[in-house]
């Protein structure tokens, strides 16, 4: 169960973003839950106005993570995946706001595929600084902050993650299993030391860097902000980086875009 809910003076004196971190661990655990119960039995699968997937177990996610940053916090207004495509978009001109997307990586999720994830995020000033994620059906959980980062397998202790420094053998790469065009990848990497390419859905990619497993994710193709801001969080407390092709850090809070993120790469160089 959720602790019960902060005023704004005693969450404004919480400078420990850690502290919320570990606050949410039930809520994206009750959200996997949920996930885990359709996953298991099947579900109904729809489509949004842009054409891609959405299922019940999407829908009854969001709305359990929602009310629930709505208790623990009720003045930080919630960009949700779900709600958005709704047409429910807040005020966070303040820059202060969540992101949420309550099942990343729905194909894996209608296919049987396990790797898809609970993804919440607590932007300040457009930045992303505190970032949780739960893979329900390997029961993995990330979560970092304030230059800090962790992860527990299988309901085990919690571990500390870092970036690791790249092999002499070359790099690990991370690449999405649904989206991107091979050759344009390949032509990406091909002034880069590569040992191998290892693909996955999902958030997981920012976590294989953050835990020391790869080194580079570059995304060539479109992503959202939801998609992204835990997993960034998450890899910039572990050392790494997030950044647009330009070598700039990856911006958050662009309505006019409609939450579209530019192409960008991860990487464990910090």
């Amino acid at each position: 169960m959720v602790n019960p809910p902060h005023g704004k003076g005693e969450r404004e004196s919480m400078t420990d973003l850690l502290s919320l971190a570990r606050e949410l661990i039930p809520v994206v655990r009750a959200a996997g839950e949920i996930e885990l119960e359709y996953f298991r039995s099947g579900t109904e699968v729809m489509d949004k106005s842009d054409g891609s997937p959405v299922t019940i177990a999407d829908q009854k996610a969001e709305a359990l993570i929602a009310g629930r940053l709505q208790a623990l916090c009720p003045e930080i207004p919630m960009i949700g995946e779900e709600s958005v495509a709704a047409g429910s978009i807040p005020d966070i001109t303040g820059g202060e706001f969540w992101l949420v997307d309550p099942l990343d990586g729905t194909r894996e999720f209608i296919t049987g595929s396990g790797d898809f994830t609970v993804n919440i995020a607590l932007l300040k000033s457009f930045v992303p600084v505190m970032g949780i994620i739960y893979a329900p059906v390997a029961d993995e959980l990330y979560f970092g902050a304030e230059g800090q980062a962790f992860m527990s397998l299988q309901g085990g202790s919690l571990q500390k993650i870092r970036v690791r420094q790249a092999p002499a053998v070359g790099l690990t790469v991370v690449a999405s299993k649904r989206h991107g065009d091979p050759e344009r990848l390949n032509d990406f990497l091909k002034n880069k030391k590569v040992a191998q390419l290892v693909n996955r859905s999902s958030s997981l990619k920012f976590c294989a860097i953050a835990a020391g497993l790869a080194d580079f994710y570059p995304r060539l193709g479109p992503t959202s902000e939801w998609d992204t801001a835990a997993g960034d969080a998450i890899l910039q407390a572990a050392g790494g980086r997030v950044s647009m092709l330009d070598g700039r850090p990856l911006a958050y809070g662009k309505t006019e875009r409609k939450f579209l993120n530019p192409e960008f790469v991860a990487s464990a160089a910090g």
